[in-house]
């Protein structure tokens, strides 16, 4: 019987959703594991919920991880935000963000996957990042627009009052506050503070809430999808300008009109660097459903470098000369840490999807709003998430897929039909080479054809939905090769 895949991106089961990862690498009981620690999107209706849970992965395999249960649960039954955790001498302390991180009660546990107890209120307040320095000092970041850091006292919850920082970084437009001078519209703190140390440097890792047009990330919004960094020589100095590491708009083509357009609808991000095993990864998170309250952690690997002149790069970076020069967000793909592509011949989620691109648009976001992933929330690791509300012209997209050596013979896709339609699978591209096509009746739930043109090794695959009804036409469950 043929698996569902595992471990790709989103890396834990479809059916969970942890956004606002902070990824950590603990060694306990002689094992070095990843651990993620994040909100937790239960309620549906609304960010987050009133527990947390962690997950883990060994170093050598983040594509293969294990649900520890819940860490922390709220003392008063108020929503927890997005939380952290470090590790000082056999102690694990967790920033748990209760009644909406208005309130930042640290816990301890001598098990990175807790419990957490004897929770006790700091002096912190929302997003809380914390850095356990080289020398054992201890550095908090936190804030939501306005940005301060601080340095801790050995009881790892109040500040050291002569070291309180405002705004290391210039930030977001604050309506209800007069411009402290800080405000940018370019390159501007929201929130997601998240200290790290590279290269011996202090790097900054937060959500950027962009007020000016991206164009070549086919952004003309006010966008906070982005997760960014700058760095510094020293942990409460000023920062220097850095650069975009993550984006999750999904693949950036250029439209009908010649401009840039995303193809999966962004929504905001948080998240974290992390070196495993020898590698960085960007832990992230993108949004599903048709709003922001089923989060689902997504992870991709990228490079990280520094120039002659202390200057970081980290993302996608280009290189002159053997020196970096520039860096770019990486690529938002379906393969997270399965990096030689997701296996063809397994069964694969149309939640995999990174690519949603045409149809009709409307329904939700503002008339915005077209197809979209379905989410789900039954504790079944073979389940799916369907792509729904799939109208005429539609292209859904994975990247990346592994075939290996010897080419499939057919395809076949879970698709129920609510019109006649056909669906060709296109490789490379959107637009690219056919390399199989069938037809569905109203009504049919399945179909298999054979591929008109063999393919080997590493590709993106497409599927295009065409119909000649104006309605919505299908729901895409998952597909196979054989």
């Amino acid at each position: 019987m043929k698996e569902y895949i595992k471990g790709a991106n989103p890396y834990m089961p479809l059916w969970e959703h942890v956004p606002d990862g902070e990824p950590r690498v603990f060694e306990y009981n002689g094992e070095k594991r990843v651990y993620l620690y994040g909100s937790h999107d239960t309620l549906k209706t609304e960010y987050c919920g009133p527990d947390q849970v962690v997950w883990s992965a060994p170093v050598d395999d983040l594509t293969n991880w294990t649900c520890h249960g819940v860490c922390y649960t709220s003392t008063d039954g108020s929503i927890l935000y997005a939380p952290d955790v470090v590790q000082k001498g056999d102690t694990f302390y967790m920033y748990a963000a209760e009644a909406r991180g208005s309130r930042i009660m640290l816990a301890t546990s001598k098990n990175p996957a807790g419990p957490f107890t004897n929770p006790v209120k700091t002096e912190l307040a929302f997003d809380p990042g914390i850095l356990v320095d080289d020398d054992g000092r201890v550095y908090a970041f936190w804030g939501f627009c306005k940005q301060y850091c601080a340095e801790l006292n050995d009881d790892m919850c109040t500040i050291k009052k002569e070291t309180l920082r405002e705004n290391v970084i210039k930030h977001s437009i604050t309506p209800w506050s007069p411009d402290d001078g800080m405000d940018d519209e370019n390159d501007a703190f929201f929130e997601a503070s998240s200290p790290r140390k590279l290269f011996g440097k202090y790097v900054f890792i937060y959500s950027k809430r962009y007020y000016t047009h991206r164009p070549q990330y086919g952004v003309y919004e006010d966008c906070n999808g982005f997760l960014s960094y700058k760095y510094c020589d020293t942990p409460l100095g000023d920062y220097k300008m850095g650069g975009d590491i993550s984006f999750n708009g999904g693949e950036i083509l250029p439209g009908p009109d010649g401009k840039n357009q995303m193809t999966y609808r962004w929504g905001n991000n948080h998240g974290s660097l992390m070196e495993v095993n020898g590698k960085w990864y960007i832990f992230y998170h993108r949004q599903i459903g048709t709003d922001e309250y089923s989060r689902q952690a997504m992870l991709e690997p990228v490079d990280v470098a520094m120039d002659k002149n202390g200057k970081i790069f980290v993302g996608k970076i280009t290189y002159k000369d053997g020196e970096p020069v520039a860096s770019e967000p990486v690529e938002m793909t379906s393969q997270g840490a399965h990096i030689n592509g997701l296996d063809a011949r397994k069964i694969i989620s149309a939640g995999y999807a990174v690519h949603i691109y045409g149809g009709k648009k409307g329904g939700y976001n503002g008339g915005k709003g077209g197809a979209y992933i379905k989410p789900v929330y039954e504790k079944d690791d073979n389940i799916s998430s369907p792509i729904v509300d799939i109208t005429n012209s539609l292209t859904v997209g994975f990247r990346y897929l592994q075939f290996g050596n010897n080419t499939p013979r057919t395809v076949t896709a879970n698709i129920t039909a609510l019109e006649n339609l056909t669906v060709n699978v296109c490789v490379d591209d959107y637009k690219g080479k056919v390399i199989a096509s069938f037809k569905l009746n109203k009504g049919e739930k399945t179909a298999t054809t054979s591929l008109t043109s063999g393919v080997v090794g590493k590709h993106a695959i497409y599927f295009e939905f065409l119909s000649d009804s104006s309605n919505v036409i299908a729901e895409f469950d998952s597909f196979t090769f054989d």
